[in-house]
């Protein structure tokens, strides 16, 4: 792989170049969308059949994935040498047709080849045209359309950048919000847990260890210390590749994977209103991230 500037390239773009060939020019044109994995298909002429593998080699020297159309066209004389066949069975059809004319007719003399003009018997073949001298050409005009592509692809990816770091830099402040308020829980808990067994108990002493020892269990159901450190550790990771760049898109959707269980598991651990709204608020930023993310090489 070409190696390429900081920042994340997307997989949308267009490229386009055009080199002399005898006669006339010849034309690459290339668009790019967003796919799992790279998928070059080439449209040229028949005769550039035998450079197509050329093409995909150096389009995969350039583009990790997405689909890339390459569009080959020439803009020169497009016949090729032309030769005369014989059709030698209809050759023979016309001559014994000919001679069964003559035998009734009492006609003498041989048959007339210009009563054959137009008929089958002569067939114009176009000869196949030897390209492979454009091959080199067709090269220079590819790595130039490549190009014109990148930098398009790299203007792209510019806005997908400044997006998804505003996406994650919220994220970021949402995990330091869920962390302090979830240190404050079994604080909550203990409160809520006194409270209800005075309910139960209707105004009776209620005895501090048995207190403890409810607040101890809820609060360990409810413990969010580990998901909390791989969370800050995934967004951590998330910020340094989108920065980085170069082709970290299936790499950021990992991270996202990840990022998605963890908000998920925290989300069903804690049972506190604001935890609830910022978890909230996180899957709708990692949604956004992950169709955002669909679009980065």
């Amino acid at each position: 792989m070409t190696k390429t500037a900081r920042g994340v390239r997307s997989m949308t773009g267009y490229g386009a170049a055009a080199e002399a060939i005898a006669g006339g020019r010849l034309n690459i044109e290339l668009r790019s969308v967003n796919q799992r994995f790279l998928d070059v298909r080439v449209t040229a002429p028949r005769e550039y059949a035998p450079w197509e593998a050329t093409c995909r080699e150096l389009v995969g020297t350039h583009v990790a994935r997405g689909r890339v159309e390459v569009y080959v066209s020439r803009n020169a004389p497009a016949r090729g040498r032309t030769r005369i066949e014989l059709n030698v069975e209809a050759a023979r059809d016309y001559a014994a047709a000919w001679r069964r004319v003559a035998m009734e007719l009492g006609l003498k003399g041989e048959l007339d080849l210009g009563l054959l003009r137009g008929s089958e018997i002569f067939e114009t073949v176009e000869m196949p045209r030897d390209l492979r001298g454009e091959f080199p050409v067709a090269v220079r005009a590819l790595t130039r359309a490549l190009a014109t592509l990148d930098r398009a692809r790299r203007r792209e990816g510019r806005n997908l950048q400044r997006d998804m770091q505003g996406r994650v830099a919220r994220l970021v402040a949402i995990e330091r919000a869920i962390r302090a308020h979830a240190a404050a829980v079994a604080g909550e808990l203990q409160i809520k847990v006194n409270d209800r067994l005075q309910g139960l108990l209707k105004g009776s002493t209620v005895d501090p260890a048995r207190v403890a020892q409810e607040v101890a269990y809820l609060a360990e159901r409810s413990d969010v210390t580990e998901e909390m450190v791989r969370l800050k550790s995934h967004l951590d990771e998330l910020r340094k590749l989108i920065v980085a760049g170069g082709s970290v898109g299936k790499q950021i959707e990992f991270l996202l994977q990840e990022t998605h269980r963890e908000i998920n598991t925290i989300g069903s651990k804690v049972n506190q209103l604001e935890i609830t709204r910022l978890v909230v608020e996180a899957k709708g930023e990692v949604e956004r991230l992950r169709e955002q993310v669909q679009n980065v090489e």
